[in-house]
């Protein structure tokens, strides 16, 4: 096994606590990292670094964890560009869209899933980001589903179960029989290729009585529980999160104090998705609610083709600063060990001896600059696992 010294580093972000200055970044400054068999296998100074195989300079540049990605919808076909053009000009979200992707998605082959999926995938590395979790929940009949699923295993550990995303248009009259699908047949087919199951539980999809339904059926099938909850309003999602101990409840963007009780007392992190907030101009979560109720949030980009058709988590941190009234500290950890947690990860989302090498090389001094520059192609370089996955920027060996 050889090693690989990586120097030159400016300002280091670990996200572990327990390193450097011991801020919520462990922060160290004129750093380096050595990474081995795809893993962290020293943190420190450069003055301080052992002797390695191999030697990589990063010209002063900061370093962050690779984002860790825990809400994506990226396996589908067609788009809503129509759909977002309407809602600028003053309708309103309802989620009722989902429906045009379905069509176009049971209608697209595996091949043209597979190649939408990776180009928005390279789009994700392209921005630093390292782990991404992908849904199902845009075929809502058996054979889309799995074949949803198949592409999305090839891609990430991290794959969704979420035929309880909507009832398809051919159950409207006859829930009970969609609701038997999910959880029989069609959960039967898709359980070999997810590791989670999830459930939209909001009016207008399923009520608490049917996501319990959906939840315990995944549970029982072997996997584990996460939720859509309180996006569109007050609702029972983030109690029934907390309920199953899922790993996380999602959007959260209409909390009560009942909620954020619950939370606090829970393992379950509360993951928010700005960029679904921006692009369908909807309130956005109260951040500070639950950051200083000492809850564990994460941030993600909900990708879409609907309500959020972004790929990049640094326009998710710059949103968070801006409409969350984060600090971009608290950003980049919701962002990566934030994102870790929601996935129920501890190899990722931090550089500290025994994680994985995964990280993002900012073409920056400071990792403030991924909020401070909105929109510019602030990333670099995107390792994964020791190994270079882009790399626009200048690399000495």
């Amino acid at each position: 096994m050889s090693a690989t010294l990586f120097t030159g580093i400016g300002e280091l972000a670990t996200c572990e606590p327990t390193l450097g200055d011991g801020s919520a970044l462990g922060l160290v400054h004129d750093a380096a990292v050595i990474a081995e068999d795809g893993r962290v296998a020293w943190v420190g100074r450069a003055s301080d670094a052992p002797a390695a195989d191999e030697r990589v300079d990063l010209g002063g540049r900061a370093v962050v964890p690779g984002f860790v990605d825990s809400h994506t919808h990226l396996v589908f076909a067609g788009e809503r560009s129509a759909e977002f053009e309407a809602r600028m000009a003053g309708e309103p979200y309802t989620g009722g869209g989902i429906m045009t992707t379905v069509a176009a998605t049971r209608a697209a082959s595996e091949g043209e899933l597979r190649a939408n999926a990776s180009r928005l995938l390279a789009e994700m590395h392209r921005s630093g980001t390292t782990t991404v979790e992908i849904k199902s929940g845009y075929g809502l009949d058996v054979a889309t589903e799995r074949r949803i699923l198949e592409v999305a295993s090839e891609l990430t550990p991290e794959t969704t179960f979420l035929g309880a995303h909507v009832v398809p248009a051919e159950y409207a009259e006859d829930r009970e029989a969609y609701l038997k699908l999910v959880t029989g047949e069609m959960l039967a087919a898709c359980a070999p290729f997810a590791r989670w199951v999830d459930v939209f539980c909001e009016t207008g999809a399923f009520d608490e009585a049917e996501s319990i339904r959906v939840l315990a059926a995944g549970i029982a099938a072997g996997l584990l529980p996460r939720v859509h909850g309180n996006q569109l309003g007050y609702g029972p999602g983030v109690q029934l999160a907390v309920e199953f101990d899922a790993a996380s409840v999602d959007h959260c963007t209409y909390l009560s104090e009942e909620d954020l009780d619950a939370l606090v007392y829970s393992d379950t992190v509360a993951t928010l998705l700005p960029a679904a907030e921006f692009s369908t101009r909807s309130f956005y979560a109260d951040a500070r609610a639950l950051i200083d109720a000492g809850i564990t949030v994460a941030l993600a980009t909900d990708c879409n083709p609907g309500s959020a058709f972004v790929t990049s988590m640094p326009l998710v941190i710059a949103l968070a600063v801006r409409e969350y009234r984060m600090t971009p500290a608290e950003a980049l950890v919701a962002a990566t060990r934030g994102g870790a947690a929601a996935l129920r990860r501890t190899d990722i989302g931090r550089l500290a001896p025994g994680c994985s090498a995964d990280f993002a090389v900012l073409d920056a001094p400071s990792h403030v600059h991924l909020a401070y520059r909105p929109g510019a192609p602030v990333v670099a370089q995107t390792w994964h696992a020791g190994t270079v996955l882009i790399a626009s920027g200048h690399v000495e060996e």
